[in-house]
């Protein structure tokens, strides 16, 4: 009986785990999705930008300023759901680039993000104007061609609203090249003459009464009446709503456009909406014909801070996916030459039970196979080089397994146990020492993705990946496999072509009890 019980739980055993296999299959290659691993950089091409620091009056641009903006450049990459791309800071302080490399096609949103300061601040509105350049002759209502006097591009900045800051903004022509780059902070303290986004209006702003510092939230939606275009909800915190609520009950009060109140970022004008009665609880919108790409592009610049410096883009280019390609061909190649020798050693060693280790390769392939793709599609995973090298890699390791549990099997039969009970105990020795190694890859892969950058995270992670996945076939699959194997008569009986035949094993054949009445002397 208790035999049938085993292999009845062995056969339970591999139904489940078939099963799963089966549906993570159908997962994998379900309508809609891809079917295919997603590739990194270096194996589909990609976009570089190179950012270099903008030299801003008042801005020192340090190592520690370089480090922060790399950080939040990177928050704000994989906010577009941008998976495996590398940002890195090369030389120091005002000599130092940014190169942020993007796998596959980029559009510009994710290149004018990154040299985006996003320096918001709420200001007052203390005068307003068309953008356009031009007088208008006293008596006659008509205008007059503009001023010969050189235009003045914005933000313009000064500390007292006196005669030559009002000059300033009267030359201002927001029609100018060059006028609505933006990506210029500005002094929250300073008085500031600047141009909407559109170049329609020019603005002079008192300083900053809310900053973009005390925002603690931003997302796109729709207004709440359903009408109009997307705009970005802002939460505030403590002071900061506080500090709205002030500034809106005091501007209230005041004519157009002085009831006006200016959001600024990047030293350009997003939004002067008028303010009608005081605006409690700490919620601001920014509105301005957002789409919803628009408005969930500037909410996830925002929701992820100001960057310290001001960058400009030296170049963007296209990475051509050609070297990669020869060097994927290469490591597949190399993968397939180390499995033929693994699969001919096994063959030639093992003998039925190698078919049981390459039905076990095949079946840790194919799974990990599923959860490349599967963790592209849902994750955003993508395979780089180093990843192909950690796949190689965990071929050797998988069959560390098998053969771990072969020689202990083999070492059961060499004691003399039958094979169908050294399956059994040779099983319950060998998986401490399974699960001891396979412990260790991937401790040695955490600690690997934890602490290294770039490529060498992508050869930890699919080295850790494939080790569970290890473990599971040998559990699952290997080990009740065995089981049902050595039930049959064939493989009990220990043929040569078992690979566990006694007599192979160094295994001496009892004797024959000697009949009965018969007596042997010298």
């Amino acid at each position: 009986m208790a035999s049938v019980t085993t292999a009845y739980r062995a056969g339970r055993v591999l139904a489940y785990f078939s099963l799963l296999t089966v549906l993570m299959g159908v997962w994998t290659f379900w309508p809609g999705g891809s079917s295919t691993p997603r590739l990194g950089l270096d194996l589909r091409g990609g976009t570089q930008v190179i950012l270099t620091p903008k030299q801003v009056e008042g801005q020192k641009v340090t190592d520690s300023a370089m480090k922060q903006a790399v950080s939040i450049i990177r928050q704000r990459v994989n906010a577009f759901g941008v998976s495996e791309a590398e940002v890195s800071v090369q030389g120091q302080g005002a000599n130092s680039t940014i190169i942020v490399s993007i796998p596959g096609k980029t559009n510009s949103d994710v290149i004018d993000s990154l040299k985006s300061t996003a320096k918001l601040d709420f200001r007052p509105v203390l005068d307003a104007a068309s953008g356009i350049r031009a007088t208008v002759k006293p008596g006659t209502g008509t205008a007059s061609p503009a001023p010969t006097t050189p235009a003045v591009l914005p933000p313009v900045q000064s500390a007292t609203d006196d005669a030559a800051f009002r000059a300033q903004y009267a030359n201002i022509d927001c029609t100018a090249k060059g006028a609505l780059v933006g990506g210029v902070p500005v002094d929250p303290t300073k008085y500031v003459a600047t141009c909407d986004r559109e170049g329609a209006q020019k603005f002079v702003l008192a300083p900053a009464r809310v900053l973009g510092t005390q925002i603690s939230k931003a997302a796109p939606e729709l207004p709440t009446q359903g009408v109009g275009s997307w705009q970005v909800a802002l939460t505030l915190n403590g002071k900061g709503a506080t500090d709205f609520a002030t500034v809106t009950s005091e501007i209230t009060k005041n004519a157009a456009p002085k009831n006006q109140l200016g959001i600024v970022l990047d030293g350009m004008v997003f939004s002067a909406p008028s303010v009608n009665e005081a605006i409690l609880g700490g919620r601001a919108v920014i509105s301005g014909n957002f789409t919803q790409k628009t408005a969930t592009d500037l909410a996830n610049v925002l929701k992820y801070g100001a960057l310290p410096i001001s960058l400009d883009v030296a170049s963007s280019s296209q990475l051509s996916p050609s070297l990669g390609n020869d060097q994927l061909k290469g490591g597949v190649l190399a993968g397939l030459i180390g499995l033929i020798i693994v699969a001919l050693y096994l063959l030639i060693y093992y003998r039925a039970l190698g078919l049981i280790a390459l039905a076990s390769l095949g079946l840790a392939g194919g799974i990990t196979y599923f959860a490349v793709v599967l963790l592209g599609n849902q994750l955003g995973l993508a395979l780089t080089l180093a990843g192909v090298a950690g796949l190689i890699v965990a071929i050797g390791v998988t069959a560390d397994s098998f053969i771990v549990y072969f020689e202990r099997l083999r070492d059961e039969v060499r004691e003399g146990r039958s094979i169908k009970s050294a399956a059994t105990s040779g099983w319950n020795r060998a998986r401490r020492t399974i699960l001891a190694a396979d412990g260790v890859s991937l401790l040695a892969a955490v600690v690997l993705y934890f602490l290294s950058v770039g490529g060498v995270r992508g050869f930890a992670f699919t080295l850790g990946l494939t080790t569970v996945i290890d473990i599971f076939v040998a559990f699952f699959f290997t080990r009740p496999l065995v089981e049902f194997a050595v039930r049959s008569n064939w493989f009990a009986r220990g043929s040569k072509m078992t690979g566990l035949n006694p007599e192979r094993l160094g295994v001496a054949p009892r004797p024959t009890p000697a009949a009965a009445g018969t007596s042997i002397q010298e």
